[in-house]
């Protein structure tokens, strides 16, 4: 089974949000992810490349200290849980890390942790994304640490990692829950999640998210999981080792957004 990415948003757009003061993301109800599809206006995919292509190089070739979604920032800005989930994975692997992106971008949380990753043995981090942006990471910032992936299974059978991240990400595929299944099915030891929208009460609720047009007016089908069905969907072949929540909030009754450390039973 492959996902496809051509319908996914990128997960940069979501990111953008935490860089303003604007109070909770606003998302509207949908019945079917046809609708909220039918009734978003999109994005501009090859607008948003350019802005983190741009800000991603100067951070690359050391004119900037940190990026996040084209926003330039002169102070990192961890996300210190998942930062310690990667370390904490790494010292069970003889100081080694092989990791899975996915719609990890053009490397932003790379770059991001690369500073407390540079004393491991080896640190081998993989990204799968969508084409536009796999063509511009082999092009402008591939290197023997940071590898660019059309698909998930082209990345697991040429560098075979071990745990797969999916930050800001799982709720804009339209089958997330398939995406669950395939990660699971290729066996990886470990399973990150960062930035997850999930419902505490009541189950799935698909939504269509609202970009504030000081950002980037665009809107795009968005789901809200149960937390409990996806704790159970995760929890017939993984183990929770850890939670945490985000620093996103949505106007969404009963929402939170989680990260989630797993490890394979």
């Amino acid at each position: 089974m492959k996902i496809p990415l051509k319908d996914f948003f990128p997960p940069v757009l979501l990111k953008y949000l935490g860089r303003y003061h604007i109070g909770a993301i606003p998302f509207l109800p949908c019945t079917s992810w046809e609708e909220a599809k039918g009734r978003s206006t999109g994005y501009d995919s090859d607008r948003i490349l350019e802005k983190v292509r741009g800000s991603l190089l100067k951070v690359k070739n050391g004119e900037a200290i940190y990026e996040r979604d084209s926003v330039l920032f002169d102070k990192v800005q961890y996300s210190w849980p998942l930062l310690a989930g990667l370390l904490w994975i790494a010292s069970r692997k003889d100081n080694r890390l092989n990791l899975l992106d996915f719609g990890g971008s053009l490397g932003s949380t790379y770059f991001q942790t690369r500073k407390f990753l540079s004393h491991l043995k080896e640190t081998r981090w993989n990204i799968v994304e969508q084409k536009k942006f796999v063509e511009c990471g082999k092009r402008d910032f591939e290197i023997d640490r940071l590898k660019f992936f059309y698909d998930l299974d082209a990345c697991f059978q040429e560098q075979h990692p071990d745990t797969i991240l999916f930050s800001g990400v799982i709720q804009y595929l339209e089958d997330p829950y398939g995406m669950l299944e395939k990660a699971k099915s290729l066996g990886f030891e470990f399973v990150l999640f960062d930035r997850t929208p999930l419902l505490e009460k009541g189950g799935d609720r698909i939504t269509i998210q609202k970009v504030p047009d000081q950002i980037f007016p665009a809107s795009f089908p968005c789901w809200f999981l149960s937390q409990e069905r996806f704790l159970e969907a995760m929890g017939d072949r993984y183990e929770l080792f850890a939670d945490f929540e985000g620093f996103d909030k949505a106007d969404v009754q009963d929402s939170v957004f989680k990260g989630f450390i797993f490890r394979r039973k």
